[in-house]
């Protein structure tokens, strides 16, 4: 978290007068920041940079429904605003729309349309590398340099590091993400499929599931014991065909039924067996819901847009219905 901060400060100075996305607070999700993780000596920490358009740029996102899809994408269309009132009012940018670009070329550093964009879309690969050369360039510049070896590491659609110091050594994956309005909803740059287009921003939830996790935190009494179920049965799982994410919604849709006060350590085993009769019957349905899509019974202070909330939600077993092998495979798992 210092890190980050640190980091953040730097960009707003770098970027304070660029025409690159300018870039929010960091926002960590994930079993690392939810209190949990299956693999405790081997932590990443996953973290999302929103982005919000530079002076003189929106952003547009547009649904891609070419193909139905478990998980739907979008696309950032980034177009140009007219500046011309703030330049009457003395601001010095010139406007993208109204100058003629000679001028622009030649008094103006490029639009975002000219730099991280493909065909007027924002393109993630762009961002990316863009991105990881600027926290290069900056670290240098940090308290942490001083102390800390640092290693950026090979990623397309994100920027991954490492930063070692003796025995201690962090793995850091930043992911970028625009806001779907004022909701917890974001379009992100992780990849969902084997390959993502450069300009596909898959729909992420990362960021709902976390205000989740922090309600029920502040609901919990002293000795739940919730997040060590989830890390005991994860920890189960490995080596499985189950996912660590099949396992934590199991775990959200219990919490959201079973009232907090009984997931004290008291209730440890019987907590335990419920995820386990859980994972069986959904195995038996080929059935298993997404969490955040379509639940109505989210706390109020997670925000959805309208068609996240009144979607049919997504099941994540749609394969075992599909596919009969994968079905017995997976019962085997069980």
């Amino acid at each position: 978290t210092a890190l980050m901060d640190n980091y953040a400060v730097y960009f707003g100075h770098v970027l304070s007068n660029s025409f690159y996305p300018v870039l929010q607070p960091a926002i960590g999700v994930g079993s690392a920041f939810e209190g949990w993780s299956p693999r405790e000596q081997d932590v990443e920490y996953r973290l999302l940079i929103p982005m919000t358009p530079p002076r003189g740029h929106s952003f547009h996102l547009e649904l891609d429904s070419s193909e139905q899809r478990q998980v739907r994408n979008f696309r950032v269309r980034v177009q140009l605003e007219c500046t011309c009132s703030r330049e009457q009012q003395g601001d010095t940018m010139l406007c993208f729309l109204h100058h003629p670009e000679e001028e622009l070329s030649r008094n103006q550093d490029p639009s975002l349309l000219d730099t991280l964009c493909t065909d007027s879309y924002l393109d993630v690969d762009k961002t990316a590398h863009w991105f990881c050369q600027l926290v290069r360039a900056i670290w240098p510049a940090l308290p942490q340099a001083h102390n800390w070896n640092f290693v950026l590491l090979p990623s397309r659609r994100s920027c991954q590091f490492k930063v070692t110091n003796g025995g201690e050594s962090f793995r850091i994956e930043l992911l970028f993400v625009v806001r779907r309005d004022d909701s917890d909803i974001y379009v992100s740059s992780q990849p969902r499929e084997a390959y993502t287009a450069s300009t596909t921003w898959p729909e992420t939830y990362d960021v709902a599931e976390i205000k989740f996790f922090n309600y029920i935190a502040r609901q919990a009494p002293l000795d739940t014991f919730h997040l060590r179920c989830l890390q005991l049965f994860t920890r189960l799982q490995l080596g499985t065909g189950f996912s660590t994410y099949t396992v934590k919604t199991i775990v959200m849709h219990l919490l959201n039924t079973v009232p907090v006060p009984q997931w004290c350590s008291r209730h440890f085993v019987r907590r335990l067996g419920d995820i386990n009769r859980m994972l069986l019957l959904s195995l038996e349905r080929k059935c298993l819901n997404h969490f955040i899509v379509g639940n109505w019974l989210l706390p109020e202070e997670i925000r959805l847009p309208p068609d996240v909330e009144m979607a049919e939600p997504p099941n994540l077993f749609h394969h075992l219905e599909m596919d009969p092998v994968a079905c017995s495979q997976s019962m085997g798992d069980y």
